[in-house]
């Protein structure tokens, strides 16, 4: 007959968690709590181990093979003792005897962590199991019972459990199989089963110092049939009046002072036992508004009661749920106090701005509205009901769409000129958590003229423009970009200079070919030019002249140790695609991301004599100096005022610029044509780019974006400080230090001159066998 272990390891976890962790008291003599086997026990298998979970944490050279012993009769069992938590293990040297029975002891050699003796040696019994020509049946076992037998002072309330060795069937655990006496007293309760645990749970408190016997009997079986193998009693004396645990709540939701509760929220509090349904309801369980009720309906399921209001809470307001003491266990017991929860509802969400602004004059015939909210808003309730525009009574048709904290509507059309308009957000638009605006919001504009006027741009003066500036004209209506660009020319007296002419937004600039020609008056001139509305806009000219002679460059951006790095990142360094990058000359640095967040090296690789690749953890100084040091070279760049910074459009491939500061308040694209830097090896290029930098690969007739350096130029002092991500296209020739706010990104076969420093994100190498990237130091 096979001999299996009845005592499954769930069974020690559980000893183990009822024992809990309690503090010993000096003087107080620690007592054993459970056994394993329990006492008197039959049917145990011979190859089982024999521990004992102690009150209190034991000193552990006190548990030993002198103190903690088994014995066959007279005769001492061989074995290993061990401690672990508050339970001391007996693993006997070899298997047990059949069908013998076994005594352990735990002397009072025992001791706590005080210095405190049992107060008497601790004794407890068991049978192995016996031999038979029966099938191949392990019959299951009583192996945990709470409280303990023979234990004292067990509260008046307490919940009786048996736990067993294996799953039982749940049938065979009821009223018949599992009861409690005092004396010859039957206890009404009521029995459970689940898992492997059989509860019964009195009808009301028990009688103070009093004896009681629990029995599971052997109709108990497990789901195979196999019945216990003797009837398992466990016997346990009352305490005091006093030894009652009251009721209480372990949980709540919304937690204690919460903020930014939903609207719709279901209030629960969850119970340390099963509560008597009938004590749980709109009298014991309330919810205030200051001292306003809020109506609502009360349920009560397992150990939660809850409370669902009849309407949806108020918005930013404080609420008060309460449950009395008039809510009592299923023995009667009521709650020691009151339990009191508050918590505040979510705020309303607010329309902070609005485009066009409320009242705004002379808006564009083509203008988009809208409204930016204090919170992201759910994008379901953001549709052409709640978010409506009109002329007069009369709905402008469009169509709404909405981005996290953004909602748009762009009319089909263009608007009528000279015409007020009336935008409306309802009470509709609500935020991700559910709550509504807490009235419409509403605003007007009035749309301008049909009739457009262009203004000269950049904001320079008319005179002293620098000679590589990008000139052109601003529109107060939107323009047809065609006719647009097809009448704005630059002249120099009667000649015409060449140029290429763009138009974004409401801004025609005219990028001359060559830069102009220093102490000279030149002419833009604009014809033929329509607006959206097909309104003719009369001929004009700009005039201005150019400076007298170039201007000063800007002082070089000081790296300092950030100079030491080919690339340093922030967050990771991933060199992918299978290609061998190579970074010539300089360390590739990450902080404060760790070591293990720099990926593909190799294949890539660091060249260079006493370079390497550092993170966090195993540079951290180093790398924290090169961080901010990397962080004032950005700040010294986005700052840079001397010379003028020189107004540029987003798109710059294809021309020549000298020394200096060239901003553009939104992005930058490298593309249809080689950007030019043409100057001496001391002069300065610092680009300012209010968002994204982007190069559109090289090797393309019309589509490539390198940057060069003519006259003797220096990669070392060009340096590109990028508002958010950088991207270097595939098959890119770079020149300078790119200084990101977020992250880099370089495309196959491209190669840079300079240093790749990205202060918050990634920077990441993408290279094949084929077509690898290099960065070499300046």
């Amino acid at each position: 007959m096979k001999l299996k272990k009845v005592f499954p390891i769930i069974a020690m976890l559980l000893i183990v968690f009822l024992a809990g962790c309690k503090k010993d008291k000096p003087g107080v003599p620690p007592t054993v709590t459970s056994t394993v086997p329990i006492n008197n026990v039959t049917g145990i298998a011979v190859n089982s181990n024999i521990s004992a979970t102690f009150s209190v944490a034991m000193t552990t050279s006190t548990i030993n093979a002198t103190t903690f012993t088994l014995k066959q009769g007279s005769t001492a069992v061989p074995g290993a003792v061990t401690y672990t938590g508050t339970t001391a293990t007996f693993t006997p040297a070899a298997d047990l005897a059949i069908n013998t029975s076994y005594t352990a002891t735990i002397t009072t050699g025992a001791k706590n962590t005080a210095g405190d003796a049992l107060a008497s040696n601790f004794t407890w019994s068991f049978t192995t199991v016996t031999v038979c020509n029966c099938p191949d049946v392990t019959k299951p076992t009583v192996t945990l019972t709470d409280p303990v037998t023979a234990a004292t002072g067990v509260e008046l309330n307490k919940v009786i459990t048996f736990t067993f060795s294996e799953p039982m069937a749940p049938s065979t655990i009821n009223a018949t199989t599992f009861t409690l006496m005092q004396g010859t007293t039957a206890v009404p309760g009521a029995v459970t089963y689940t898992g492997t645990t059989a509860k019964f749970t009195p009808t009301a408190n028990l009688a103070p110092n009093l004896i009681y016997t629990a029995t599971i009997t052997t109709g108990a079986t497990d789901v195979a049939g196999n019945a216990l193998a003797a009837n398992s009693v466990l016997t346990f004396t009352t305490g005091a009046i006093a030894d009652i645990i009251k009721p209480t709540s372990i949980s709540t939701d919304p937690g204690a002072t919460a903020t930014g509760v939903a609207l719709n929220k279901v209030i629960a509090f969850t119970f340390s036992e099963p509560m008597a349904p009938s004590t749980i309801s709109g009298t014991t369980f309330t919810l205030m508004q200051g001292t306003t009720p809020v109506t609502g309906v009360v349920t009560y399921s397992g150990t939660t009661a809850t409370f669902t209001p009849t309407n949806p809470l108020l918005a930013g307001l404080p609420y008060t749920a309460t449950i009395t003491t008039g809510a009592t266990d299923v023995a009667g017991n009521a709650l020691a106090a009151p339990i009191v929860l508050a918590f505040t509802t979510d705020a309303a969400p607010t329309v902070t701005l609005t485009d066009p602004a409320d009242l705004a004059p002379a808006v564009v015939l083509n203008t988009a509205v809208t409204a930016t909210f204090s919170v992201p808003m759910d994008p379901l309730t953001l549709i052409a009901t709640t978010f409506t525009l009109k002329q007069g009574t009369t709905a402008v048709a469009g169509t709404v769409s909405s981005n996290g904290s953004t909602a748009t509507f762009t009319p089909t059309a263009n608007l009528t000129a000279s015409t007020v308009y009336t935008a409306t957000i309802t009470t509709g638009a609500k935020n991700v958590g559910g709550t509504p605006l807490a009235i419409d919001k509403v605003w007007t504009f009035t749309t301008g003229t049909s009739t457009g006027t262009a203004v000269g741009t950049p904001d320079q003066p008319t005179t002293g423009v620098p000679i590589n500036a990008v000139v052109g004209l601003t529109f107060n209506v939107p323009m047809d970009s065609t006719t647009t660009i097809a009448g704005l020319t630059l002249w120099d007296g009667g000649t015409q200079i060449p140029g290429t002419v763009t138009y974004s937004g409401t801004t025609a600039t005219f990028t001359p070919t060559k830069p102009l020609v220093a102490g000279t008056t030149y002419t833009l001139k604009l014809t033929g030019a329509k607006d959206l509305n097909n309104n003719t806009l009369a001929d004009m000219n700009w005039t201005f002249t150019t400076a007298a002679a170039a201007a000063a460059g800007p002082g070089v951006v000081d790296l300092k140790t950030a100079g030491e790095f080919g690339i340093l990142a922030g967050v990771s360094v991933n060199s992918n695609g299978g290609g061998a990058s190579v970074i010539n000359n300089m360390d590739v640095g990450l902080y404060p991301g760790a070591h293990s967040s720099i990926t593909g090296f190799p294949p890539a690789i660091v060249v260079g004599t006493g370079n390497g690749i550092y993170g966090a953890d195993d540079a951290g100084p180093r790398l924290l100096i090169a961080k901010n040091d990397l962080i004032a070279a950005y700040d010294q760049a986005a700052g840079a005022t001397s010379p003028t910074p020189i107004l540029i459009p987003a798109g710059l491939g294809g021309r020549t610029l000298g020394p200096g500061i060239y901003k553009s308040a939104s992005s930058m694209k490298l593309q249809n044509g080689t950007l030019t830097l043409n100057g001496g090896p001391n002069d300065v290029w610092i680009f300012q780019i209010g968002s994204a930098l982007t190069t559109v690969g090289g090797g393309g007739a019309s589509n490539y974006g390198d940057v060069i350096l003519t006259g003797g130029a220096q990669a070392k002092n060009v340096f590109w400080q990028v508002g958010t991500s950088a991207v270097i296209g595939s098959g890119t020739e770079f020149q300078g230090t790119i200084m990101a706010l977020t992250s880099i990104t370089m495309g196959t076969g491209s190669t840079a001159v300079g240093h790749l420093l990205a202060r918050n994100g990634s920077v990441v190498l993408t290279s094949t066998n084929l077509l690898i990237n290099s960065i070499t130091k300046p």
